[in-house]
């Protein structure tokens, strides 16, 4: 998908990493990037994925976890299916920006509080690198679909999203919160 941008550092993500994997236990996975580096020239496989609802929508979601899944997003990929999406999620709200280096696939983004709420959503354009930044310093998921699926769904900001094991505070940082 995209590349993100973080407005504060890299300390962030490698805690957000650490986070996440530990927190995600027992999702379903598929083929899950092992490297360290982000895919520079190429796709990066399939990552692991969960089944999303927004408002009364289902998709399948593809989760960009680490530091290589996030800030490879879909670089390089050729195509995104009507009802699939990429979330990335973060280990804590902060104010992010997304842009659309090496890649080709227009997109939507909505910018999603830890509540698991629609705060924002962007239009991104293929292979533009001006960064889309957050309007709130709340955001703490991203999730990117094929461009105009919102609008096509009736999904805005306010609504609410939802997995299959829960809200996503729950999905995600279910142990934290014990």
């Amino acid at each position: 998908m995209t590349v993100f941008r973080r407005i504060s550092g890299s300390a962030l993500l490698l805690l957000m990493a650490s986070c996440a994997k530990n927190d995600l236990a027992g999702l379903p996975t598929n083929t899950v990037a092992k490297s360290s580096q982000p895919y520079l020239d190429h796709a990066q496989p399939r990552l692991r994925t969960l089944k999303l609802w927004i408002g009364a929508q289902e998709m399948v979601t593809e989760l960009a976890l680490t530091p290589t899944e996030t800030s490879t997003g879909m670089m390089y990929r050729k195509q995104m299916d009507t009802n699939e999406g990429m979330l990335f999620v973060f280990g804590r709200p902060h104010r992010t920006s997304f842009y659309m280096r090496n890649t080709v696939v227009p997109l939507s983004a909505a910018y999603i509080d830890p509540e698991g709420t629609i705060l924002e959503v962007h239009d991104l354009q293929p292979l533009n690198e001006v960064p889309v930044e957050a309007t709130s310093d709340k955001i703490q998921y991203v999730l990117e679909t094929p461009q105009g699926w919102f609008k096509k769904n009736n999904i805005g900001v306010g609504t609410l999203i939802r997995s299959e094991r829960g809200t996503l505070r729950d999905t995600f940082f279910r142990k934290q919160q014990q």
